[in-house]
């Protein structure tokens, strides 16, 4: 897809919030510009379920217009046509997902080292995730705390790859992670834990807008 915003980036599955179908859509009226299902956990849908939860938030980026991306599950991307995937370094090889979902859907990689991030950027992929920043509770297999120098190392090397910078990122703390030369942030509990998603998403939109000029958020 051509000129993807990567600025606010929202990652949820079912067992992130209590209702997520409605926090999906009053983060996408605060202004969300890209939304990932990372359907993961003991609690996780499963099948059918899944596919038909996926459908359903397909369907509410689709009414705003924002890109819906799968996490990791390949084969269901591909059978409810997302606009793209994410994969992380314990997930399929990017290679082969390039090869699989063709050059025109979105492609994410999450990386931890200028190895991974040389290796994705080889793969074919529009953009990488790397953290975590900070400390997160949102991912149980999240690696120790990374801070920013990777991510201003690897925006360094490759200023033409988007970063997206991930892990316990909040309004109050992601300003150094736009300093470092990230894209856009992503975030898990910043909005689906939040008591007001919709007010909390245009909290992290301003945010982000304040540095929009300043990183390159906008790829085409």
């Amino acid at each position: 897809m051509e000129n993807v915003d990567y600025g606010l980036y929202f990652i949820m599955g079912s067992v992130n919030a209590d209702n997520p179908l409605s926090v999906l859509e009053d983060a996408l009226k605060g202004g969300i510009t890209c939304f990932q299902l990372r359907e993961k956990g003991i609690k996780a849908l499963q099948g059918n379920e899944k596919k038909a939860f996926a459908q359903s938030c397909q369907r509410l980026c689709a009414q705003y217009g924002v890109p819906f991306i799968v996490n990791d599950d390949v084969e269901l991307a591909i059978e409810i046509k997302a606009d793209g995937v994410h994969v992380g370094q314990d997930d399929a090889c990017a290679v082969e997902v390039r090869k699989k979902i063709g050059p025109t859907k979105i492609l994410g990689v999450s990386v931890h080292t200028v190895e991974e991030a040389k290796a994705a950027k080889i793969a074919g992929a529009d953009y990488i995730g790397m953290g975590p920043v900070y400390a997160t509770v949102s991912k149980m297999d999240a690696k120790p705390v990374a801070g920013t120098k990777m991510i201003q190392e690897v925006s360094g090397l490759y200023p033409d790859l988007p970063i997206m910078g991930i892990g316990g990122i909040t309004a109050t703390n992601a300003g150094p992670v736009f300093q470092a030369g990230a894209s856009g942030i992503s975030v898990i509990s910043a909005i689906a834990a939040a008591k007001d998603v919709e007010n909390a998403t245009l909290e992290l939109k301003g945010v982000f807008l304040q540095w929009k000029g300043k990183s390159k958020t906008v790829i085409g």
